[in-house]
């Protein structure tokens, strides 16, 4: 049985949590923010059974759900894992929040070779959207 997640926050020093000024997730999540019209936040979820859960964004009404692959430099096949992890995790919160409608992982320009093959096409059939980050502003990912 799905637990639903309460849109509680929880521990939030500031709007921002962990994403310091200047940083590529704050930068990914502002630019997205732009493109949906909306401001998008991290924040802590709290389970129904007391469990916590980081949402790398959310909007205020918990309509949508982001996470963000922000690696730079050299690929590594490792961003594959936390790729598909994320891509797990906006599921089951797309699932779990009651309000969540969209479910969007960004990720940077060298992360994009994770999701070569399959990856691309399960998150599509999963009605997830996979955008890129370019430094500036995000694109959906090019076929």
């Amino acid at each position: 049985m799905l637990t639903s997640v309460r849109l509680t926050v929880v521990d939030a020093p500031n709007e921002w949590s962990r994403f310091a000024e200047g940083s590529v997730e704050r930068r990914m999540l502002c630019a997205l923010s732009d493109e949906l019209g909306t401001a998008l936040r991290p924040k802590a979820l709290l389970l129904e059974n007391r469990s916590r859960v980081e949402v790398e964004g959310i909007d205020a009404e918990g309509r949508i759900v982001v996470q963000l692959v922000a690696n730079q430099g050299a690929y590594k096949p490792s961003y594959r894992n936390k790729v598909m992890a994320d891509l797990f995790k906006l599921l089951w919160l797309r699932e779990g929040v009651p309000s969540a409608e969209r479910a969007v992982l960004v990720v940077t320009e060298v992360v994009v070779q994770a999701l070569g093959g399959w990856v691309a096409t399960a998150a599509a059939d999963l009605g997830v959207e996979v955008r890129v980050f370019d430094g500036i502003r995000t694109a959906p990912l090019s076929k």
